[in-house]
């Protein structure tokens, strides 16, 4: 199963069908097409497109897009804080494209030292990767990819804003501050990688 947000709507592909607004049987690569041009012209705000095979509909998917990878990383303290940015105005955590070379593991602590000012920062462990669809000024549409890794911090606290990569200011966060001040002001894949982190810790 593979959730795409498209302009902050959901794309499930799936190999059932899902209980969403909106389903589409896979067919071909069309049906791809027409699921991106209901999300992006119409009010349908999720979508789940479904098949048995579904290495065959991703592949195809991929196709239409050209693919950014970037890395990035949930930060924590020891008492539970995490690390956000904050850029044009919403939370998000730090991340960016990898460059050609690096590991996965490297573009996320590279990202996040150069974003957040941080040092030695401690890469635990891997998370998910979260995907979502924009469209470039030239008009190519991106698909990025972005792989996100658990991480520990626990020095001295030289964290600054990266103003030149238009980041405002760099903050730790709890629980309760994610919940009633990150979550209303940032994006969803930013919600449900953070979710998904949560869940592993209640586990």
């Amino acid at each position: 199963m593979y959730k795409v947000f498209v302009n902050e709507k959901k794309l499930l592909l799936s190999k059932q069908s899902e209980n969403l607004e909106k389903t589409l049987g896979y067919e071909n690569v069309t049906s791809l097409e027409i699921a991106l041009d209901l999300l992006e012209n119409t009010s349908v705000k999720e979508l789940n497109i479904f098949g048995e095979n579904i290495d065959e509909i991703w592949s195809e998917f991929q196709k239409l897009f050209r693919i950014i990878e970037a890395a990035g990383g949930i930060v924590s303290k020891p008492n539970g804080d995490i690390l956000f940015i904050k850029r044009l105005g919403k939370w998000d955590l730090p991340k960016g494209k990898m460059e050609k070379g690096e590991s996965r593991e490297e573009s996320a602590v590279r990202e996040i030292e150069e974003e957040t000012g941080l040092q030695n920062v401690e890469l635990l462990s891997f998370i998910n990767t979260t995907y979502h669809i924009y469209i470039e000024r030239n008009g190519d549409k991106v698909l990025k990819c972005t792989h996100w890794f658990e991480m520990n911090f626990d020095g001295q606290d030289t964290s600054k804003p990266q103003i030149e990569e238009g980041i405002t200011e760099v903050a730790w966060k709890n629980t309760l501050q994610i919940r009633e001040e990150v979550f209303p002001s940032t994006f969803k894949n930013i919600r449900l990688i953070i979710r998904e982190f949560w869940n592993t810790k209640i586990k």
